[in-house]
């Protein structure tokens, strides 16, 4: 596992990025697995309200992006730097799938600044742009329809390496405590009583019924709460019917 800091030392870095929205959901993509650093290399539009809206919660990310006039200047710092294309090249590194690749972004990031770059929304990465990686990473789509939107892009590769430095635990829901064996005894019971009162069951002939109800709720190993309702349900019905 990654130490929490590698993180920190991954920056995403949009080269000539079109459209401003694309920009503020980009960093709201990142904000959301726990990235911060942002670097947009010769932006084509100013960014205005579109991508203010866009970026959401997320307003410190986009507001702390620096700017850069060449993808040189912006991948100074950085020991690894990660081109994303979704189109075959002819480049002397091969693509590596995003996933396969990301322990050994993660393990990099350990030590050193690592640059995740994606191109241009139209054109994507250039070959230089490329040339000045030195991994190439794809991710995994429908060939016949291979291209992702710029921010969703970002969201897959920052989800994929939060995942896989298991940054964020899924959140504990309520906790639900299970019903006892005595208090499903006494639904049982219950249940029982109001089948025969009904003329549902035949004590004297009640076949395989209550066999069955046991199975049943053995499967659905039920909660406290869910006892106590069915309970009251039972009531309500043996008191409708005493009416």
């Amino acid at each position: 596992m990654a130490t929490p800091s590698a993180l920190a030392r991954v920056s995403v870095v949009l080269s000539r990025p079109s459209h401003p929205g694309n920009v503020g959901a980009a960093a709201r993509a990142m904000k959301t697995m726990g990235f911060a650093d942002l670097r947009l290399v010769a932006p084509q539009r100013e960014l205005g309200p579109e991508a203010r809206a866009l970026a959401s919660g997320a307003l410190d990310v986009l507001e702390g992006a620096r700017t850069y006039p060449g993808l040189e200047e912006a991948l100074a710092d950085a020991g690894l730097a990660v081109g994303f294309s979704a189109r075959t090249r002819d480049l002397s590194h091969p693509a590596l799938a995003l996933r396969e690749a990301a322990g050994a972004i993660l393990a990099a990031a350990r030590s050193q600044r690592v640059a995740l770059v994606f191109g241009n929304e139209t054109f994507g990465l250039t070959n230089e742009e490329l040339g000045r990686c030195q991994m190439l990473c794809v991710i995994p789509a429908n060939p016949r329809y291979s291209s992702l939107n710029l921010a969703a892009a970002v969201q897959v590769a920052c989800y994929e390496l939060a995942t896989a430095q298991a940054s964020h635990p899924v959140p504990a829901g309520p906790a639900h405590e299970a019903a006892t064996v005595e208090e499903v005894e006494a639904l049982f019971e219950h249940w029982q009583a109001a089948m025969v009162e009904s003329g549902f069951l035949d004590p004297k002939r009640p076949k395989r019924l209550m066999e069955r109800l046991r199975r049943l709720m053995g499967r659905a190993r039920p909660e406290r709460s869910e006892v106590k309702f069915l309970r009251g349900m039972l009531a309500a019905f043996q008191e409708k019917k005493k009416r």
